[in-house]
């Protein structure tokens, strides 16, 4: 419930700063994630996934404006060879899934024409899991994700290429209080403006 109102109050306030922006611009994304779940009874291990999505761009300057997306975002995983031991019923070294709808909102700073400096709060929303996990089938990630996002866009016209480093905040464990989980890891993306 508290993930539904973040996203519609995240919604409200960017239709609203929509309407004051000096420049509204639309476009697609798309890239490559490198990120792990960070827990110790996870393989210590960063493995590749996908992003893509849209992003809109609000400029209230020429040097600060805000960069909202919508992406799907991939994030793969292997349990350690001791994820039993911490969790009775779980299963040691498997490979699983994580597929969120991450909603990115980024303050934009851009010291010069070609650079944006990006940082801001990502809300995600669990899409689905591998129920492989452990043996009784029971769902072991929560439905929410809260990041922080910090990172570096290049815009050459309507074109886009950039890096960030992704650190989840919340616990996204959802088999009992023994250990934490959290993602983290980096993107890299090439996007283009289509308005």
């Amino acid at each position: 419930m508290k993930m539904k109102l973040l996203v519609l109050v995240s919604a409200a306030f960017l239709l609203s700063t929509g309407a004051f922006a000096q420049g509204l611009h639309l476009g697609l994304k798309g890239g490559v994630n490198i990120f792990k779940v960070d827990g110790k009874s996870f393989n210590n291990e960063f493995k590749f996934g996908y992003n893509l999505g849209a992003f809109a761009e609000l400029n209230f300057n020429s040097q600060w404006g805000l960069q909202p997306e919508l992406l799907w975002n991939q994030t793969n995983y292997r349990t350690g060879n001791d994820f039993n031991a911490v969790y009775p019923g779980g299963v040691n070294d498997v490979k699983g899934k994580l597929n969120y709808l991450s909603i990115p909102v980024l303050l934009s700073y851009r010291p010069v024409k070609l650079l944006s400096i990006q940082a801001g709060p990502q809300f995600g929303i669990l899409l689905n899991q591998d129920k492989n996990l452990l043996q009784n089938g029971k769902e072991a990630f929560r439905k929410g994700d809260f990041s922080l996002l910090a990172g570096a866009q290049l815009n050459l016209l309507k074109f886009k290429a950039g890096a960030r480093y992704v650190i989840g905040l919340n616990d996204i464990n959802d088999v009992g209080n023994s250990n934490k989980w959290k993602n983290q890891g980096f993107q890299v993306y090439i996007g283009v403006r289509i308005i």
